[in-house]
């Protein structure tokens, strides 16, 4: 039912993130849409969650873990008004998202010393016309580490050209 790959920054970060045994681990895929990453963590050994506005997706990603024989705990939510739970995850993922007084909440959801990769759209210009137009859904340069300061940036990249993305994986001091 997933049509589309993890992204590649985010699909290396599993892999380093993996747990290699007890005590299970806990992830979040924030804005999961279909699951692309929410089943990459459960693959990977996460006891994994995903949270989406759209209860057709929600539904589609847990079809989808159910068919990869992989569990996958997901909910309907409006994260405008529903809030994350503070320090309850090792590992939370974002992509294609931006919802900037989310930020808060995803600094305080990831416990200490838990990673948070996230992958979004720059406000670089759009010659390939892929992703979206609005400013309210596009990162100015430099916004991402910015709205990590604090955290420990294991790896930040900002593309202004073909994938005009940013993406940080960043850990919440102890």
């Amino acid at each position: 039912m997933i049509d589309e790959l993890p992204s590649a920054f985010v699909a290396e970060w599993i892999l380093r993130l993996s747990p290699d045994g007890p005590p299970v681990r806990r992830a979040l895929d924030v804005a999961m849409g279909r699951g692309r990453h929410a089943l990459a963590l459960a693959r990977a050994g996460f006891r994994t969650f995903g949270v989406d506005l759209r209860l057709d997706a929600v539904r589609d990603a847990m079809r989808s873990a159910s068919a990869a024989g992989v569990p996958l705990l997901g909910w309907c939510a409006d994260l405008t008004r529903t809030p994350l739970p503070a320090g309850r995850f090792d590992v939370v993922v974002v992509t294609r998202y931006l919802q900037r007084d989310l930020f808060p909440a995803l600094r305080e959801t990831v416990v200490p010393g838990g990673v948070v990769l996230y992958e979004t759209f720059t406000a670089a210009p759009r010659e390939h016309g892929r992703g979206p137009t609005s400013p309210n859904h596009l990162l100015e340069p430099g916004e991402l580490i910015r709205l990590f300061d604090g955290f420990e940036v294991l790896a930040y990249v900002e593309e202004l050209q073909s994938d005009a993305v940013a993406r940080i994986a960043a850990r919440r001091r102890s």
